[in-house]
């Protein structure tokens, strides 16, 4: 292997603290997510090439965070989550949005701040795992826990319910991570179901008809049940190989809803079949692979704790994207990673993953 590929490990770009299989499987889905995009977005080169310029500047994100020391991100969690917090308070003063605010409007750009707390909140908690000892004591899960709920609460607040079910669920995975006891498991567990119907009684009404609608579909096939019941026609009529790119008859007759955003992973499988359905899942499953197998190389808790945190993130987004359009979830409006249109997300993703490469070039110094 060149030397500038790899160290004396033979694992790694060293000189970009990049690690060559998770990039080399990044690159290769966005390329594929770009073709589906294409098919999704009604053949608009114009949209294609926003998102390429996104992903372009996720992946200069990427890059420089790799090469941020562990000890900064360690210095700078604290202040990154209080400032989080305050722009999510601040959201919901003056943030903007249609039917929802979650967005703060900066002049140049719009700022979705609850897309930062999906890195602010692991920075936060591992830090507070790496100075306790492990597994954590009745005090450190209390102190975690309120740490988990008050981000949530102001993103449910907006209202966004996908995300925040994503951000509390990654949480409750570092929790994991971190040596909880099964006994302490089974009580969070007992806890949900007794606050269950408390929590039914807060959603908005659009989001107990989601939830009501992902049970039974078919009581409003015209109405709340239409998307669903369209994506799992587009998901069946593809078949083994699909109809072929560019060929799908749910997305380019406008059966499908947001088809190159929430449920593009339905156009692919229309056009692509169970065989791109396969390689698609194959990618995302050897991301997550590769990333949980860095996270493991990690010396130090901070590290280990971190990046599996981040890793997991990915794949919920996976998790709940692909279950959403199969009608396995209720829809809660979550991309497709790197796939869908859209950049906030993408650009969170990608940084996520500089911050796992760059702990796990440095794994031989950290401590």
């Amino acid at each position: 292997m060149s030397p500038l590929l790899a160290d004396r490990t033979g694992s790694l770009m060293p000189q970009w603290r990049l690690d060559p299989w998770l990039m080399g499987m990044l690159l290769v889905l966005m390329g594929f997510g770009m073709l589906v995009l294409y098919s999704a977005g009604e053949q608009q080169i114009g949209l294609v090439w926003r998102q390429a310029v996104r992903l372009g500047m996720g992946l200069v994100i990427l890059v420089v965070l790799a090469h941020v020391p562990p000890r900064l991100l360690r210095l700078w969690a604290p202040w990154l989550f209080l400032a989080t917090l305050l722009t999510l308070v601040a959201v919901l003063l003056f943030g903007v949005g249609r039917g929802a605010q979650r967005w703060l409007d900066l002049g140049v750009i719009r700022f979705q701040p609850s897309e930062a707390m999906k890195l602010a909140l692991p920075l936060m908690l591992a830090l507070l795992f790496y100075r306790r000892s492990l597994p954590p004591n009745w005090s450190t899960l209390f102190m975690a826990a309120a740490l988990i709920a008050l981000p949530v609460a102001l993103i449910v607040m907006q209202p966004d319910l996908g995300t925040s079910v994503l951000i509390g669920a990654s949480g409750v995975c570092m929790l994991f991570l971190a040596g909880l006891r099964w006994r302490l498991i089974l009580l969070m567990l007992l806890g949900l179901a007794a606050i269950a119907p408390v929590l039914w009684l807060q959603l908005h009404q659009y989001q107990r008809h989601r939830i009501l609608t992902f049970l039974s579909p078919e009581s409003d096939p015209l109405g709340q049940g239409w998307n669903i019941i369209q994506s799992k026609i587009a998901v069946g009529s593809g078949g083994l190989t699909g109809k072929g790119w560019l060929a799908g008859s749910q997305s380019h007759l406008e059966f499908l809803p947001e088809p190159h955003t929430d449920f593009i992973f339905s156009v692919l499988a229309e056009e692509f079949g169970f065989v791109g359905v396969l390689v698609m899942l194959a990618l995302y499953a050897g991301i997550v692979g590769r990333g949980m197998y860095l996270a493991s190389q990690c010396r130090d808790s901070f590290g280990r704790l971190l990046a599996g945190s981040l890793v997991f993130m990915f794949f919920l987004y996976v998790a709940v994207n692909v279950g959403m359009i199969s009608g396995l979830l209720p829809v809660v409006g979550v991309p497709l990673p790197l796939v869908s249109y859209g950049g906030t997300s993408a650009v969170t993703l990608l940084a996520a993953f500089g911050i796992v490469m760059g702990l796990y070039s440095r794994r031989r110094f950290m401590g």
